[in-house]
């Protein structure tokens, strides 16, 4: 596999072009090229034009010589990677029960306080040896593949101690080495109380602090740190200092925020300039104004509100008011078991009151935003890592249009096919 491809006479390129989130009005912008063409050579896009100048002086049948695959894309439409910059998908154990719970009434948050919920996972995960957690997780990043998801964060948070948080970490590094998906890590120890810190989160702050945090980070295990920022799990200011923690020791911020109750996690992800405020669906009007002034990628999740039955964060109103939106499913056990990425596009645009091209947007250049790869993927740009996604379809309006059912037909990672709908599935599972 050389990572040298070659796709032409696309119907549309959807280039999503640009280095950095898109605020705002900006969104709608998705820089299409019709009857496109893109070059990839040695992992690397090195031509991005409508097919007639990119074919200019380009021998293809050298091409070919060298090895380059060659697609005609004649009545396709062809989109960057999808990038997933929110999920939990290292995991034990499921809650399928929980989800009957909640269908009955009982909520999210009673359910944690009776020792279900997150702790009811952190328990299934700590008893998976770190090679069970490998395989599921390959399970769960091949479907992912499928959808055209080309790189994806993973977040611990299902220990609550050292070592069952560095073998979540451990797990998600093998597993980015092993598949075509990158996973970019996450550390959140600070996702739920472990019941023997109950009514001690200050002492939990300061264990993560002491003993988690500086071997996260002297073995580069991660790259951001996150916190549930939420009433009666952890305050503003206990979320902060865990925070301030984790720059001082090189991890880049993140915050669940404002996601039960608005306890202005918003403001907090602002004031600390972290790369992504994440849930958002009781973010007061200040918040929201302070993360566009910041620069902070709202991460919206919109198929945790469906699944929990709670109201739907305001990306209108955000996007409105200049922010940067991005879209991720939030994968997990609990509040969101879906991968699906037409069902998150399908739940944007129809309850969330963003246009399709928005939607695109956030899926791609500003999910990557999200994970401070702006620079690196999320747009078919010259010099960017050669991830596409060819759908089935003319228009990238198929993916909402075609409610929550997919249309990707091939997914390319680095300039090499890793999956053709057309030849069974998946064509290689080793990473690039």
């Amino acid at each position: 596999m050389n990572g040298n491809i070659l796709i032409k006479n696309a119907a549309e390129l959807v280039t999503c072009s640009g280095f950095q989130a898109k605020q705002g009005r900006d969104m709608d912008d998705l820089h299409i090229i019709e009857d496109g063409a893109v070059l990839v050579e040695d992992g690397i896009i090195t031509a991005v034009g409508t097919t007639g100048s990119v074919l200019a002086g380009l021998d293809e049948r050298a091409l070919k010589r060298r090895g380059a695959e060659i697609f005609d894309a004649v009545h396709k439409s062809v989109l960057p990677g999808f990038v997933d910059c929110h999920t939990h998908f290292v995991f034990g154990g499921y809650r399928a029960e929980e989800f009957c719970r909640r269908l009955r009434g009982e909520s999210y948050m009673d359910i944690l306080h009776q020792g279900g919920g997150i702790l009811s996972t952190v328990a299934a995960t700590e008893k998976a040896t770190r090679q069970e957690l490998v395989a599921s997780g390959l399970r769960r990043l091949d479907s992912m593949l499928c959808f055209g998801v080309t790189t994806a964060e993973g977040k611990s948070g299902y220990g609550l101690d050292r070592d069952t948080e560095i073998k979540q970490l451990e797990a998600m590094q093998e597993l980015s080495a092993i598949h075509p998906v990158e996973v970019v890590r996450t550390f959140l120890g600070a996702h739920a109380v472990p019941p023997r810190y109950k009514g001690k989160e200050d002492a939990f702050i300061d264990f993560l602090i002491d003993d988690v945090l500086p071997e996260v980070a002297g073995r580069e295990l991660a790259e951001f740190c996150d916190v549930f920022c939420e009433h009666n799990v952890f305050s503003i200011e206990q979320s902060r200092r865990l925070l301030f923690s984790g720059r001082s020791m090189g991890l880049k911020v993140k915050v669940h925020a404002d996601e039960m109750t608005r306890l202005g996690g918003a403001e907090l992800a602002a004031a600390l300039g972290a790369v992504s405020a994440d849930h958002l669906l009781h973010a007061s009007n200040t918040g929201i104004r302070d993360l566009a002034a910041a620069g902070v990628v709202a991460v919206l999740l919109p198929a945790t509100a469906f699944i929990l039955k709670e109201p739907f964060a305001r990306a209108r109103y955000m996007i409105d008011q200049g922010c940067a939106v991005a879209l991720a499913t939030d994968l997990n056990p609990g509040s969101g078991f879906t991968e699906s990425i037409p069902l998150l596009a399908a739940l944007a645009v129809l309850y969330m009151g963003m246009t399709p091209e928005e939607t695109i947007t956030a899926l791609t250049i500003n999910a990557a935003a999200a994970i401070d790869r702006a620079a690196a993927i999320g747009s078919i740009d010259t010099g960017k890592a050669g991830d596409l996604v060819v759908l089935e379809f003319p228009s990238y309006r198929y993916i909402p249009y075609h409610v929550g059912v997919n249309a990707v037909e091939k997914v390319i990672k680095k300039g090499n096919l890793v999956y053709d709908a057309l030849k069974g599935g998946i064509v290689s599972c080793s990473r690039i």
